[in-house]
């Protein structure tokens, strides 16, 4: 077991260091990383295809690349904005690595482009551990996932800078308490922002690109305080204490 251990320990050191060097490299070409992270069907996708919209009707250079274990059907709809999109597929590995990032960016990335949004994995629990040289980190989290949510993803929402909340088109018709998920958010990231979407009724649309800028401009960021605590990071024991499917569910969880 203490072999496994020192195995992960050892890659997610490895990793670091590459997203280390990717973002200084990244940041002194003009380009800021932001990392989108999220369960299967959050509406994520839809989300990122408005913002990337906005950003070409507001003439900001950007890109955004997406990640899928198979199909380039994400790809093919965040196209639909009219900016440049990759597709990586990851042949099964439940995340993208920053070695993974830094190699299709090579030849690919658009001179002077101002931001670059990354649409990870859908999947709350491995790419949590993972730096791909970001600037922003970015969770959400659809309504009709349950109110619970950071509770039992605790690293993801934790090590967040911005959390957001989508599909808010139908809280009510789903029961969400709003209340009850900002509660929980702040349990795990006190003082983090909490945006609410709708990409179907344009609600807070525009937000994202907005925070985005603001980070790509140098404007503070969210501190997490789980990001500050030398006995927890990114590498906490994530993929032993999290299972995928939670770790059960409370009285309000729809997940």
């Amino acid at each position: 077991m203490c072999r496994v251990v020192d195995l992960q320990q050892a890659v997610l050191a490895k990793n670091d260091t590459t997203a280390h060097t990717l973002r200084a490299g990244l940041t002194a070409s003009g380009t800021t990383v932001v990392n989108l992270l999220s369960s299967p069907g959050s509406g994520k996708t839809a989300l990122l295809e408005r913002e990337l919209v906005l950003a070409r009707q507001r003439s900001v250079p950007v890109a955004a690349l997406t990640a899928d274990l198979a199909t380039e059907n994400d790809a093919e709809r965040l196209a639909r904005s009219g900016v440049p999109v990759k597709q990586v597929l990851t042949d099964g590995l439940c995340h993208l690595e920053a070695e993974m990032l830094g190699r299709h960016l090579e030849g690919w990335l658009p001179d002077g482009t101002r931001l670059l949004f990354v649409e990870n994995v859908g999947n709350l629990v491995c790419p949590a551990s993972y730096d791909l040289g970001e600037t922003l980190r970015v969770v959400l989290a659809s309504v009709t996932e349950g109110e619970d949510k950071p509770l039992k993803y605790p690293t993801a929402f934790g090590l967040a800078h911005l959390v957001v909340v989508t599909k808010t088109d139908i809280a009510e018709a789903v029961e969400f308490d709003e209340g009850a998920f900002r509660a929980n958010v702040e349990r795990v990231n006190p003082g983090v922002e909490v945006l609410l979407t709708s990409a179907r009724r344009d609600r807070g649309v525009g937000a994202l690109l907005d925070r985005a800028l603001a980070a790509a401009d140098g404007s503070p960021l969210h501190s997490p305080v789980m990001a500050r605590r030398p006995d927890v990071s990114a590498h906490s024991h994530q993929h032993t204490h999290e299972h995928p499917h939670g770790t059960g569910a409370m009285a309000q969880s729809r997940s």
